[in-house]
């Protein structure tokens, strides 16, 4: 299967409570914190939600 990285490019100092728990989730915990998963709709659906926070790059 497919996987990709997941970098955290923004702070999440301003981010409401849903969008914080979704970096936690997708464990990124610190800025420029890179993490990989494999490429799944629930993790897409993650990345979504998050996507002006991170930036994906396919593996």
């Amino acid at each position: 299967m497919a996987q990709i990285a997941i970098k955290q490019i923004k702070s999440r100092i301003n981010c409401p409570k849903k969008q914080k728990l979704t970096l936690d989730a997708l464990g990124l915990r610190k800025l420029n914190h890179t993490v990989v998963h494999e490429d799944c709709p629930s993790i897409r659906g993650m990345v979504k939600a998050v996507h002006h926070l991170v930036e994906v790059t396919q593996i």
